[in-house]
């Protein structure tokens, strides 16, 4: 694998293993709105055929299926969906995760309700994002998704 875990999200890593499935995916999500502007397409095409392969089994699922899966994911289920995530480079899960987010843009995933609150237990973790820099940001969701899906 070519990222690291590095010392700077050591801490926000050991948190962000707590929280339960929904609230890993909210934060995901939120994570994403925060550093989307500074995100480069990956020019390996074939880290966006992967990552597209299992993004558009998603896709065409009712919206309740679509969560399901992602919890599926997030919780290391053994279902077909996760074993194909797992078997994924770091690189291409990391381009799933766009591909769900770019989708929740554009109304063909489900969303996080537009009235969801993060839990009070989050805010330590939070600031401990902020403090990151975009690189570190990025290095901090490989490690966390790298450890989601079934291997």
């Amino acid at each position: 694998m070519t990222y690291t875990t590095v010392e700077s999200i050591k801490k926000p890593l050991k948190a962000f293993n707590t929280f339960d499935a929904d609230t890993k995916l909210a934060l995901l999500w939120y994570g994403y709105l925060d550093i989307k502007e500074n995100l480069q397409p990956n020019p390996n095409n074939d880290v966006e055929v992967m990552g597209n392969a299992v993004y558009d089994q998603i896709k065409v699922l009712s919206k309740d299926e679509q969560l399901q899966v992602q919890r599926d994911v997030v919780n290391s289920a053994g279902t077909q969906i996760c074993k194909e995530y797992g078997a994924l480079s770091t690189s291409g899960m990391l381009e799933f995760w766009l591909l769900l987010a770019r989708g929740m843009e554009e109304g063909a995933i489900v969303n996080v309700p537009k009235d969801y609150e993060l839990p009070e237990e989050t805010s330590e973790f939070v600031e401990m994002i902020k403090n990151l820099d975009f690189e570190e940001r990025v290095n901090f969701t490989r490690n966390a998704i790298a450890e989601m899906g079934s291997k």
